[in-house]
């Protein structure tokens, strides 16, 4: 019985990292658009049979805009939120075909933003860019690195190991750095915003344990203190980056005001002030384009801890 126990877990991980790796290798061959419609069909299989936290994201919905939308219109984000995360996975297989040239075609506001960094990063430091589960997140952490800006990710592990192992090779295929979750973390972060790098970060997850309170989509949220912690040690700001898809295959991109620690006021205070700060600029920009965030994270940020 011990060695069945064993075997299983592991029989598992070869199983699903064998049909992770097969689809990743069929999407790469198909043309871009085929490969979106390919990705449309699986999120239509999931969202109207399996009705996969459909359910979960419409009260999610209901709970944050009350009556402003019909039952048609929250059915419609919802969908739109999954389809687009489906995308998403799609584009992040294919990371290592996204160029300069895509970038400019493709993604709106891509000039702007290079010009955005650049000029922040003359002065020697760098940032942390806080990046919202909207749009492709994961495109738009490329499409800084293609800029030239060094650009680096905390990274957590998946359950399957082999499976958290592929995922974080096609992110570094890209260039891109990593930082592994841990306790000897902290250092290594701080060291590379000191040098310039700039750390992207997924702010808007619930935390299990006790982090930052903020006020959030007319609830109070438990979110990771690390994004203001780095930036206050470091010295350096936060820039909230709002990332969108527009239609299939295009994307918007835009940084918002950045937010700078204050040395004149208590660390915890201040770590406060700018999670805050840059929670409410998500929320306006949620607000705006509900169907752009992803209603559907098992860790939704207004669950109590």
């Amino acid at each position: 019985m011990v060695h069945d126990s064993i075997m299983k877990p592991r029989l598992l991980h070869f199983v699903e990292y064998g049909l992770v790796r097969m689809s990743a290798a069929l999407i790469r061959l198909l043309p871009y658009r085929a490969a979106l419609c390919l990705g449309w069909l699986i999120a239509g299989v999931f969202f109207y049979v399996v009705r996969y936290r459909v359910s979960a994201a419409k009260q999610r919905l209901r709970q944050v805009f009350k009556d402003r939308f019909t039952a048609r219109e929250i059915n419609s984000i919802a969908w739109v939120s999954w389809r687009n995360f489906v995308f998403c996975v799609l584009d992040m297989i294919r990371l290592r075909k996204l160029t300069v040239d895509w970038m400019k075609v493709n993604l709106a506001g891509w000039e702007s933003s290079k010009q955005f960094l650049e000029t922040q990063h003359a002065g020697g430091k760098g940032g942390v860019i806080a990046c919202p589960h909207m749009g492709a997140w994961e495109v738009a952490g490329v499409g800084v690195q293609i800029m030239g800006i060094p650009i680096f990710f905390l990274t957590g592990k998946q359950s399957n190991p082999l499976v958290d192992a592929y995922i974080n090779r096609l992110r570094s295929g890209t260039g891109i750095g990593t930082v592994q979750r841990g306790t000897s973390m902290v250092k290594g972060v701080l060291r590379k915003l000191k040098e310039g790098q700039f750390l992207a970060f997924l702010p808007d997850v619930r935390l299990a344990t006790a982090g930052v309170s903020v006020r959030f989509l007319g609830g109070e949220a438990n979110v990771p203190a690390g994004m203001a912690l780095f930036a206050r040690q470091a010295g350096v700001p936060i820039f909230p980056f709002i990332v969108t898809r527009i239609g299939w295959s295009k994307h918007a991109m835009r940084f918002c005001q950045p937010v700078l620690p204050d040395d004149n006021v208590d660390k915890a205070e201040d770590w406060q002030r700018m999670t805050q700060k840059v929670f409410s600029e998500i929320e306006l920009a949620i607000r705006e384009q509900p169907e752009q965030w992803f209603w559907f994270n098992k860790r939704w940020i207004l669950d109590p801890i």
